[in-house]
């Protein structure tokens, strides 16, 4: 299967000349205004990045250059964004319950060529999988890397889970349910080191969990915790011992807390995060991944979406509008934040939306902008390679017309981005 995915997508060559005829020797990109330092909001005019190989080598003063010129004389300058959590082989939709069973790991490699291209465009230049078939994303993330197509940088995880839980298949005839399953859903500490060490040997840069339920999952199973403390402890040091990260779904007190104490590297949701989970957080270093948008969609979806499951119907109506106050609470607290969408729930392409969320919680536009660059690159592990534009990072650069730092939502509408020195969005299309 592997093979047929591989060849089908090396086959897209109606995609690769974008790619070839925007990697010159050198390009100049002529910045009027540039987030120079996000660490700490320094912002520098008229300089010029030169990017060679997909780097950036140098940043000068002024206007210079020949050859290859980007200009953004007009525009506000950054480095392109992070998103920690997305889904990027998929999107809600009134099939998707249909499409579960239907669409083969081709065809989800196939969608998520098109969401990885409406991501990248919106200027999300890196992004963290946390959820999708292996063999799909880790296709995707090949064939992204080599330049194939079109799309981030992914950092692809593998997801471990309870059986029954969340990450397990809900709501099929019972055969269904086991045709489908993931051979990674686990229980027990031992099956639980067990899993960690299959998805990794299945390719996964990073490890999935998910400690409570979810609101997405289609059973009456509540939001509490789900996986035991001894099975979160082996998941978490089974995955450091073999130098992977840990994201943890959490939703409810018990499962956050629980996720924190056995020493996961982020809570994904943290819905219901009370005071001890924000001094577990600091205790730990553990970063929140807040995913405002997904709250968002899925309360207007509980409203108006006819195709939502009753049972998600009723976890969405009271988990959506209590995350932006748990964001604001732990902001407030001082715990470290990372920008994430959970991009699938709302739909791709559209994840800048969430910056104006985080602003909703409490956060500064420049703390926002932080989350997605320097604090991201940090969380995941990537700080000396993306985050900012500095000599020997990537060239991942993008533009605005207006002032973010004014106004956040001028980051909906992308002018320019650069993704490791290849121009994917043209300045003005």
């Amino acid at each position: 299967m592997k093979k047929v995915i591989f060849a089908a997508l090396a086959g897209a060559a109606f995609i690769q000349p974008a790619i070839a005829q925007d990697a010159p020797a050198r390009t100049y990109v002529q910045a009027g205004r540039l987030l120079a330092d996000p660490a700490s909001g320094r912002v520098e005019t008229e300089k010029t990045i030169v990017v060679e190989g997909g780097k950036v080598v140098e940043i000068r003063d002024g206007y210079v250059g020949e050859g290859k010129v980007v200009d953004l004389r007009d525009a506000f300058v950054m480095p392109g964004f992070i998103d920690s959590h997305v889904h990027l082989t998929f999107e809600s939709s009134p099939t998707s319950r249909l499409d579960a069973v239907t669409k083969s790991t081709t065809d989800q490699a196939f969608d998520g060529v098109v969401y990885a291209g409406r991501t990248v465009r919106a200027g999300f230049t890196t992004v963290v999988d946390l959820g999708a078939s292996q063999e799909a994303i880790n296709a995707l993330r090949a064939a992204t890397a080599s330049g194939k197509i079109v799309g981030p940088r992914i950092i692809a995880a593998g997801g471990v889970a309870a059986h029954g839980g969340h990450g397990d298949v809900h709501g099929y005839r019972q055969e269904i349910i086991d045709l489908f399953r993931s051979p990674t859903l686990c229980s027990g500490a031992d099956d639980c080191a067990r899993a960690v060490r299959q998805a990794i040997q299945g390719g996964a840069d990073i490890i999935k969990t998910a400690s409570t339920g979810g609101v997405m999952s289609n059973t009456a199973a509540g939001l509490g915790q789900q996986m035991s403390d001894a099975e979160l402890v082996s998941i978490v040091e089974t995955a450091h011992r073999l130098g992977r990260k840990v994201a943890a779904h959490a939703h409810g007190t018990d499962g956050v807390n629980a996720a924190l104490r056995a020493g996961v590297d982020s809570v994904e949701h943290g819905t219901f995060m009370d005071p001890e989970s924000i001094r577990l957080f600091k205790a730990k270093g553990s970063y929140l991944v807040p995913t405002l948008l997904a709250g968002d969609t899925v309360t207007q979806q509980a409203a108006t979406a006819d195709w939502m499951p009753e049972p998600v119907r009723v976890k969405a109506r009271t988990v959506g509008p209590l995350m932006v106050d748990a964001l604001r609470r732990a902001h407030q607290g001082g715990v470290k934040i990372a920008f994430g969408t959970d991009s699938a729930v709302s739909k791709h392409g559209e994840n800048a939306r969430e910056f104006a969320l985080m602003v909703k919680a409490g956060m500064t536009p420049l703390d926002t902008i932080r989350a997605a660059t320097v604090w991201g690159a940090t969380h995941i592990g990537l700080e000396n390679e993306i985050g900012s534009i500095a000599a020997g990072k990537a060239a991942d650069i993008v533009a605005v017309r207006g002032d973010p730092l004014k106004d956040v939502r001028q980051l909906e509408t992308m002018h320019f981005v650069m993704k490791g020195g290849a121009v994917v969005r043209p300045a003005g299309e």
